[in-house]
């Protein structure tokens, strides 16, 4: 006995869907790793299962019908049974073979999704690290924060806070082409007080400083898409104030909230004007560009000290706030990159 021509075509089918597209003669098509149609697959092998099984229940009821009426020769009732001891056989192997690609599909697939896992969450890992500022640049404070968009979502957060302050020298490097205004490179506030101390270059009026809400406008301007450093200097005592841009002392005053000390506790932003501790960001406040070396210093840095961190020949930390990585945090879009060099940012001037 033999299977019809139709049935085998079939098992034929089933055995080339089993075995998968022929391998590519070129580059290895990392796709190709599962079989074209699992579906078909499983579908053709239970349409042979199926059909076998009606074979074999066919030929066992013939086989008893024939023997209970009249009694069959013994060659032919032994050909019959050995057809039929085949016929098992062969049922039995199509079963393991739907079970072994059954499993095969599910190591497959099993090992496809971890594969894909694995990598998402690598993925995962590094732009959480991003976030978090634990990327690796060439030293802590080689740097910058892009700020692109005119949002009240995109910021940067020191982590850490200031003391009391009865003085300060707050430096920066930026760079913005914005327009009209560059916005607000930094605000400081504390409860009770959402401008404690901000600079901001808001529409059309000039940078202004603001400590404890009182106003003293500074003689900058660095809205041309050039890197500009800039200090501001503060005093408590006469509220004395000073003005440098790349080096050179542009303004000065006094007058701007004398005998107040700075309240610590607060929080410090980059990018935007906070109108709460923290929030409330007003996107027309925001700043545009890019900003780097954010270090503050409990004191009155001498003139010269300035010149020198504007001019590169000194790297001088803040010892109040420090511009390292791991004290920056950006948030809504906002991104940390490697920086310029000091001396490609003087270039720039």
């Amino acid at each position: 006995w033999a299977a019809p021509a139709g049935e085998n075509a079939s098992l034929r089918d089933a055995a080339n869907a089993q075995r998968g597209p022929a391998p590519r003669a070129t580059g290895k098509d990392t796709m190709g790793d599962l079989p074209r149609d699992p579906g078909h697959v499983v579908e053709q092998l239970s349409r042979s299962l199926q059909t076998l099984k009606d074979r074999l229940e066919s030929l066992e009821h013939q086989l008893r019908a024939n023997v209970s009426n009249a009694g069959l020769p013994g060659d032919f009732r032994e050909v019959l049974q050995r057809r039929l001891g085949e016929l098992e056989r062969q049922l039995l192997r199509k079963v393991a073979e739907l079970e072994d690609e059954k499993s095969l599909l599910h190591n497959e697939t099993s090992a496809h999704r971890q594969k894909t896992e694995s990598t998402l969450n690598a993925l995962l890992q590094r732009v959480t690290e991003l976030e978090r500022g634990n990327s690796a640049f060439k030293s802590p404070d080689a740097f910058k924060v892009s700020l692109p968009l005119r949002t009240n979502y995109l910021y940067g957060k020191i982590k850490k806070t200031l003391p009391e302050l009865y003085a300060f020298t707050i430096c920066l490097w930026l760079r913005s082409s914005a327009s009209p205004g560059i916005g607000t490179p930094f605000s400081y506030a504390v409860p009770g007080q959402a401008n404690e101390i901000v600079l901001i270059e808001w529409g059309n009026n000039p940078i202004e400083l603001l400590i404890n809400d009182k106003v003293a406008q500074l003689p900058l301007f660095v809205s041309d898409g050039k890197w500009h450093h800039i200090c501001v200097t503060w005093t408590t005592r006469d509220g004395m104030w000073e003005a440098f841009q790349d080096g050179e002392k542009l303004g000065t005053g006094e007058n701007l909230a004398p005998w107040h000390p700075i309240k610590p506790g607060g929080v410090l932003i980059l990018g935007q004007e906070q109108d709460t501790v923290g929030g409330r960001f007003d996107a027309t406040q925001a700043f545009v560009g890019e900003l780097s070396q954010f270090n503050i210093w409990d004191r009155v840095l001498r003139a010269q000290e300035i010149v020198n961190i504007a001019n590169c020949s000194t790297n001088m930390p803040g010892n109040i706030i420090p511009w390292v990585d791991n004290n920056v945090d950006v948030f809504g879009g906002a991104s940390k990159w490697p920086v310029e060099t000091c001396e490609e940012r003087l270039l720039d001037l």
